[in-house]
């Protein structure tokens, strides 16, 4: 049986070597406030330092992943509140400090900052329930958490205007299509499947698939001669792994491979 712990905004779980992180504010469609951000970017970074984990699940409920930003906390908020406290770069960005993959499982609603936050994992498993949008325009606001940089990257400038400018919701296969999803699922299997899927992840060589995530993230953010230096460089890297001599040889001699995560 798994492990559980819950703090009132989360719940999180041990699945062998996966740490699930449910989001749990089901009455306001798990939108997110500093509470939750602080528990999510806490459980994350447990997890990241755990030796038993390999990857991280994050999950919502069937109605949402996310709906967004708590708004009527953030009715009244000035510059200066926004600017001294740090909005979203406080916590929002913890996600960008793990070092090992994370999957978002989505069904129903991901919404704003919901979007954002499944935008900043590394796989997207997508229910066919799953809704996705960007609809601060709706409100005079612009997405804050990283959605006008990331959704870019992932379908392409003319699709990413067009969600942003006119708040156009793109339904589960309309996401797949754009490259804005990794998978779709049906619903009644999305836990499963995403659980299955990070199992499968996790028993491979953690240091491999660190790795793997950085050279795949450094596509993103540089050239491609600089990014094929640095994966040239993960890559020789490897060849001072135990796991690394362990895969081959295991390969070699037909038979699974025993890795130590080293």
């Amino acid at each position: 049986m798994p492990e559980s712990n819950a703090s009132s905004t989360i719940l999180t779980e041990a699945h062998g070597r996966v740490g699930l992180i449910r989001l749990n504010r089901p009455a306001q469609l798990n939108a997110l406030n500093d509470e939750l951000m602080d528990a999510l970017g806490s459980a994350m970074l447990s997890h990241d330092a755990n030796a038993d984990i390999g990857v991280i699940l994050i999950t919502g409920s069937d109605k949402a992943f996310a709906a967004g930003a708590d708004i009527p906390v953030m009715a009244d908020w000035s510059y200066i509140d926004v600017y001294q406290s740090g909005f979203i770069s406080r916590n929002w960005e913890t996600i960008r400090q793990v070092r090992k993959p994370v999957i978002a499982a989505v069904s129903g609603f991901a919404m704003g900052g919901g979007c954002e936050l499944a935008l900043a994992c590394d796989i997207i498993l997508a229910a066919e329930s799953a809704r996705f949008a960007l609809p601060e325009v709706k409100l005079a606001m612009l997405p804050g958490a990283g959605g006008t940089q990331r959704l870019p990257r992932a379908v392409g400038k003319a699709k990413a205007m067009d969600m942003c400018l006119s708040a156009r919701m793109l339904n589960a296969d309309e996401a797949d299509r754009y490259g804005l999803v990794s998978r779709v699922v049906p619903d009644a299997e999305l836990q499963t499947m995403a659980l299955k899927l990070a199992t499968q992840i996790a028993g491979y060589s953690l240091p491999a698939l660190m790795a793997i995530k950085e050279s795949v993230n450094r596509a993103h953010e540089s050239s491609l001669s600089e990014g094929i230096l640095f994966e040239r460089r993960a890559l020789h890297a490897r060849f001072a792994s135990e796991d690394a001599h362990e895969g081959m040889h295991a390969f070699m001699g037909k038979r699974p491979p025993v890795f130590k995560h080293r």
